[in-house]
Parts: structure tokens; sequence; C-alpha cells
């Protein structure tokens, strides 16, 4: 059986945890506490030498960064979260970066707590967040399609990204209101059991 080493509030666990839904794959999970810093002990640096969640353990190898876990379990298990042509493909990855790879990295919180020791507290957490994420947000609101979701009727990789964002923009008062085509592919996500199943209310903490 798959083991996942998860944090509940984390956003690229969360990811995996939707993935793992998808696939209806059953796996056992073991919490490693971040806010109690076992994310930096020697047993988790030897599966994961970046000190990070989630870490995935599957077919006899531990497997670490949520994109690339999701899309071996995608190879793997034919789970249709890329489409079948180049461009298409393409363009769900760039909505799929857009999350991963810019709004991600500057909110996560070893980041933005460096940031606000650094700046003497002439930076506020809560402001970096807002603005961050709300600007990432709304570049993805320009970016998405008129479809279902966020590329089109089908679940894609962005829809795996795009709702643990959402999960944060709320904890950190992100106002939604002006994204409309956000908002439609969300109430739509969120009625899916593996998207509401992986909700970091719903997850041994």
């Amino acid at each position: 059986m798959a083991k996942l080493y998860d944090y509940w509030r984390s956003s690229a666990s969360y990811r995996v945890r939707i993935a793992l839904g998808l696939a209806e794959l059953d796996y056992d999970t073991e919490v490693v506490n971040l806010l109690e810093g076992q994310h930096l002990k020697d047993s988790h640096l030897a599966r994961n030498p970046q000190g990070l969640v989630p870490a995935l353990d599957i077919d006899g190898y531990t497997m670490t960064q949520s994109l690339a876990i999701i899309q071996y379990l995608d190879e793997t298990l034919k789970l249709g979260l890329l489409p079948n042509l180049p461009i298409e493909r393409a363009q769900v990855r760039a909505l799929s970066y857009a999350i991963a790879m810019e709004i991600h990295p500057v909110c996560n919180l070893h980041v933005v707590d460096y940031a606000v020791s650094e700046s003497g507290g002439q930076i506020d957490k809560e402001q970096w967040m807002q603005h961050f994420i709300d600007k990432g947000l709304r570049a993805y609101e320009a970016m998405i399609g008129d479809g279902t979701y966020s590329y089109g009727d089908t679940v894609t990789l962005a829809d795996i990204c795009l709702v643990p964002q959402l999960y944060n923009a709320d904890r950190w008062g992100v106002d939604l209101t002006d994204m409309p085509k956000i908002r439609r592919a969300r109430a739509a996500l969120e009625a899916i059991p593996a998207f509401a199943n992986a909700h970091p209310d719903k997850c041994n903490r």
C-alpha cells in the first residue's frame, strides 16, 4: 500500500491527496508536523532531503515534489489529468505552474517568515499573503476559459493546483468576488468527492 507523508495544511500535500482520491488509491498517512519541526528530523530528511512535504512511498519508490508525484500517478494510473494535444497540455501546465511555481513559493510560510524577520517587522505577513495571492489569482482568472473547470469540462492538473490555493486565499482573507470564473470552477470541483475528502479539515492533524 502507498504511504503519504503529509501535513494537513500543506498546499502541496493537499494536491497529492486530491490526486490519490481521483485515482481511488488506498494509502496510509504519516503526519509530518511542520510546526513541531518534524520535517527537519533525520528520519524525514532521509526520504526528502529538502525537508518538505509531501513524500509518497509507492511502487517501491519514495517520491517527492507534488507535481512530479501527481504526474507519475497520472501516467501510471491513466487519470487523464493532461489533454492529448501538446498545445493543450502546455496550456494546462501553464495554469498549473502559475499557481505551483508563482504563487505558492513566495507564499510559503518559511519564505514569508524570513521576509518578515529580515524586514524588522516592516513587512506584514497578512498583507504579504493577500498581495501575492490576489495578484496571482487575478492572473489565473484571466488565463482560464469558460468551461466547467480551469481548462474546459474535464478535471486537469490545473484544478488540483487551484483548489488548495483557494483554501489559502480564504485563510488569508483574499476577496474572490471579482473572479467569477475561478468561483465557478471551485463550486464544481468541491462537489467532487476526491476534492472534498482531501480538504484540510478532514485530515488527521
